[in-house]
């Protein structure tokens, strides 16, 4: 597995934020220990961004032009939102190769918008990665499987009407940013209600999965979020430090090239959850 990471990811923070360094960096530290090593990203392009973003909204982010109680206008963080995505394009293009990629950083990006940040993101990550996807292979397909406990409104948004992507969202409901309770054609959202354990949340895993099957993408990517956990402190789903194993387990069945792409996860042990993740998969 090639994971990528940049200390940059490491350098800003608001106070009070839980959307914190500290989660990503005891999160590489865990997996520096199981001997994972990282590669540094590259930054992506405005071209890469203008994909599925506005050129509004790619200035209001350079400029640090935009007001959001969540997404704090921060010095410096159009740098850090474009290093953020690039390293998610660069999992992407590794994963073609067959080799399973983790783009481990940060700021998050699946509620960002086509012209609005939104939630803890500025840039929508995993979705830049998969417009550059489709461009150089417009007769292929792309499943995103997003598992973050927040409904993924940005990418919904930006491929809802694009035949070659099919998004699934597994989230709680009701939560921020209140959205996630509809399905359509290439869009199918599993809303389930605070409490959730690991039964009702497995088995909405496996009926994703069969939608995947069924869809038969050429490649898969995953909004990795692990807010899911039961000690999680921004949500109310009950799934244990073991669990991840398990859903790791289930996605690996479906045997598709693949890349991850980090989201939320707030616990302290949200390094765990990963590292059972991760090892699952490549099992």
């Amino acid at each position: 597995m090639k994971i990528y990471f940049s200390p940059r990811s490491l350098e800003y923070n608001s106070p009070g934020h839980p959307e914190s360094s500290d989660r990503i960096k005891i999160i590489k530290e865990y997996l520096e220990k199981k001997n994972y090593s990282f590669t540094n990203p590259t930054a992506c392009t405005e071209k890469d961004i203008l994909r599925v973003h506005t050129y509004k909204h790619l200035e209001a982010v350079k400029a640090g032009a935009f007001i959001d109680p969540d997404t704090p206008s921060l010095p410096h963080i159009y740098d850090y939102a474009v290093l953020s995505a690039g390293s998610a394009l660069n999992a992407m293009e590794n994963s073609l190769k067959g080799e399973i990629s983790f783009s481990l950083m940060r700021p998050p990006g699946h509620h960002a918008t086509p012209d609005r940040v939104m939630g803890f993101c500025y840039f929508n990550n995993l979705a830049i990665a998969t417009a550059a996807y489709l461009r150089n292979n417009p007769e292929k397909k792309i499943a995103i499987l997003d598992i973050d406990v927040h409904h993924g409104n940005g990418t919904e948004e930006i491929f809802r009407h694009n035949p070659n992507v099919l998004y699934i969202s597994i989230h709680q409901y009701p939560l921020f940013p209140g959205t996630g309770t509809e399905s359509g054609k290439n869009f199918i959202n599993f809303p389930l209600p605070p409490g959730t354990g690991e039964k009702p949340y497995l088995y909405a895993l496996e009926k994703s999965c069969d939608f995947i099957s069924t869809f038969n993408p050429d490649l898969l990517g995953i909004s990795l979020g692990f807010d899911t956990l039961y000690n999680d402190p921004i949500s109310i789903f009950k799934l244990t430090i073991d669990s991840y194993t398990k859903i790791a387990e289930e996605i690996s069945l479906l045997k598709k090239p693949m890349f991850l792409v980090m989201e939320g996860g707030y616990s302290k042990d949200i390094a765990q959850c990963t590292y059972n993740f991760l090892l699952s998969l490549e099992s």
